[in-house]
């Protein structure tokens, strides 16, 4: 099987306190497509220039902890040497969700915002922002919901739960949380039509390296640069879908890539699950029939799970004025596949 070469890298030297502009993707040419690159040159490197932790350098370009965390294994995430090279993210495969407001993939600690468009238009692009999850016990709920009021400088009252939690750990709260640098909603709060007060919001100074991770009581919490540019370009009424899909499947230029996010904090998965997971999102990605897929190559994105998409597989561009009758390549043989359990993936109705 062909897979095209990689693209060299490219190294882009970072300036040390400063933020690269690191949201917004153009939409593939091809609608058909679904993955958005960031670097079409190559795959983005920072070189440091201070000592510093893996977690400024994932503030900087705005990505999440467990992101920056996962691309670079092998480096101290408390101490990133003077000079040292860090990965960024590139290329990401949307998620299977409608391109039309907000989604929310909670697998990959990422959201998607597709502004609005002219009626029968599709996106031109989308933005993608990290953000942090509800925890274990505090689950961020799945499925469709709106925007129904947005909050600049907020005040939170905490629910009383909240203020038990946090009084048994000696760390008693207020009744109500003023505005300030103090206040874990930051400086901009979107409500949602859920019930329990969960809300798109900020962050407080001592919460900011949490982003990316899952750590919140429910909500979805942002860099507080992020979710100001959120706030003020997103309308009440807005749609948002909250979605859990740790692996993800998309074409790009004719070649299909599959993309694996560790499953959450209580819900991990053996690799024969994520296999057969994988397996069905090729198989519909592919129009229902197994291509002649890398075996290798997805073998390393389910074992890893690095959160990057990989090649797996690449077609023959369709020929121009080619006779529909012509059959120009040999089907693929279906390829051995372990036992289909159910799929964590999808967008879901109800709460």
């Amino acid at each position: 099987m062909n897979i095209r070469a990689l693209l060299s890298f490219t190294i882009l030297l970072s300036v040390i306190g400063g933020h690269a502009n690191a949201t917004t993707y153009a939409m593939p040419e091809n609608t058909q497509d679904s993955i958005i690159t960031q670097y079409p040159d190559g795959m983005p490197l920072a070189h440091t220039d201070e000592d510093e932790t893996l977690l400024d350098v994932a503030r900087r370009f705005l990505l999440g902890q467990t992101e920056i965390v996962r691309l670079n294994p092998d480096i101290d995430r408390w101490l990133v040497k003077k000079g040292e090279i860090v990965r960024l993210s590139n290329k990401r495969i949307l998620p299977d969700s409608p391109h039309d407001g907000i989604t929310l993939n909670i697998s990959e600690y990422r959201m998607y915002y597709y502004p609005p468009t002219k009626k029968g238009e599709a996106p031109k692009r989308v933005m993608s922002y990290a953000h942090g999850v509800g925890r274990q016990d505090w689950k961020t709920p799945l499925g469709k919901t709106r925007i129904t009021r947005k909050i600049m400088n907020p005040s939170w009252h905490p629910p009383e739960s909240i203020r038990r939690e946090h009084a048994a750990n000696g760390d008693p709260l207020p009744v109500v949380v003023a505005p300030g640098p103090n206040n874990p909603l930051g400086t901009r709060a979107l409500h949602l039509a859920l019930p329990g007060e969960y809300r798109i919001h900020g962050t407080d100074v001592d919460k900011i390296h949490g982003i990316g991770m899952q750590i919140t009581h429910g909500c979805v919490r942002m860099y507080p640069k992020d979710v100001e540019e959120l706030y003020d370009m997103v309308a009440v009424g807005t749609p948002v879908y909250i979605v859990k899909q740790p692996i993800k499947v998309g074409w790009l230029d004719n070649v299909l890539y599959v993309e694996a996010h560790p499953s959450l904090e209580g819900e991990e998965t053996t690799l024969e699950q994520r296999f057969a997971v994988a397996l069905g999102l090729i198989e519909k990605a592919n129009n229902q029939e197994m291509p002649d897929y890398d075996q290798k190559a997805l073998n390393r994105a389910l074992t890893n799970q690095a959160g990057e998409p990989m090649a797996i597989y690449e077609r023959l561009p369709p020929l121009e004025n080619a006779d529909p009758g012509v059959q120009t390549e040999e089907a693929p043989q279906p390829a051995p596949k372990p036992p289909r359990q159910p799929s964590p993936t999808g967008y879901y109705r109800g709460y």
